[in-house]
């Protein structure tokens, strides 16, 4: 059961394609404390998932867009505020593809028509997705825009491949439009640095269940899992958070403030 933490709010949940998919429980959960919402996803995620399901099951409209399209955002903005029956008060940016990580080709040899590919998919989307709401003015005053990320923007992760890039490029993207749409609207933009989590897009990562198991035993609490990325996706959409912007938010078990722990120390020990 809920709290009506997000009663009366409208949004946009980009990325949802199946149950593993941390935007499909930050569906769920946005469904259960109240609010009502678009889903989105790129035409060919659609017919490769299952997200008519889950729009079955929250009572929620899906609406293709391509997030790479200005024209595609604006006509999902604009029909998002229709069907909702007025401005946004959340969207989570749950997207994220690397065509060089999928081709198997290593960061130092990447293919750089795959890599702006993978860019505008992952990182220059998001200002996209930004510029487009604050253009159409589709934002509610102290709204939350929220965008998935991982330590590796900060750490090598070798095989995290170009990625990594993405990933540093869209946390920048939160802090400079987040600067910018703050003085405008007072919409708080973030990111959140998410636990390895084994979603779809994760586990195309070449030794991703390495960084999993090494997280594990790197992270006082543990690694956080899908659904515990939903709740804390929930409190940043809430009014609970509303002085909270411009952030990369660790989400982790602790893992992005520990040196080693006794685990690890006793694994590597003669």
């Amino acid at each position: 059961m809920g709290n009506d933490l997000l009663k009366g709010k409208r949004g946009i949940i980009f990325g949802a394609l199946n149950e593993q998919s941390i935007a499909w429980k930050v569906a769920e959960r946005a469904h259960e404390e109240g609010a009502t919402f678009v889903l989105t996803n790129a035409p060919i995620a659609m017919r490769m998932g299952e997200i008519n399901n889950l729009a079955e099951k929250t009572g929620s409209k899906v609406i293709p867009a391509d997030a790479t399209s200005v024209e595609d955002l604006e006509n999902l903005i604009s029909q998002a505020m229709e069907v909702l029956g007025g401005k946004i008060d959340f969207i989570l940016h749950s997207i994220g593809m690397s065509v060089n990580v999928r081709k198997g080709n290593h960061y130092t040899d990447e293919n750089y028509d795959y890599t702006m590919k993978g860019f505008d998919v992952s990182a220059l989307s998001f200002h996209k997705v930004l510029q487009t709401a604050k253009k159409l003015d589709a934002m509610n005053e102290w709204g939350s825009v929220l965008a998935l990320s991982y330590i590796a923007a900060q750490r090598v992760f070798p095989d995290y491949n170009d990625m990594a890039d993405n990933k540093s490029y869209l946390e920048s993207i939160a802090r400079s439009f987040g600067y910018h749409y703050g003085v405008a609207k007072k919409v708080r933009v973030n990111t959140i640095s998410q636990s390895p989590t084994m979603t779809t897009a994760g586990s195309g990562v070449k030794g991703f269940n390495e960084f999993i198991n090494f997280s594990e035993k790197m992270s006082p609490l543990g690694n956080a899992d899908a659904a515990a990325c939903a709740d804390y996706c929930i409190v940043m959409f809430s009014d609970l958070t509303r002085y909270v912007t411009m952030q990369n938010l660790f989400h982790d078990g602790g893992f992005s403030n520990t040196g080693v722990t006794q685990e690890v120390i006793e694994k590597f020990g003669a």
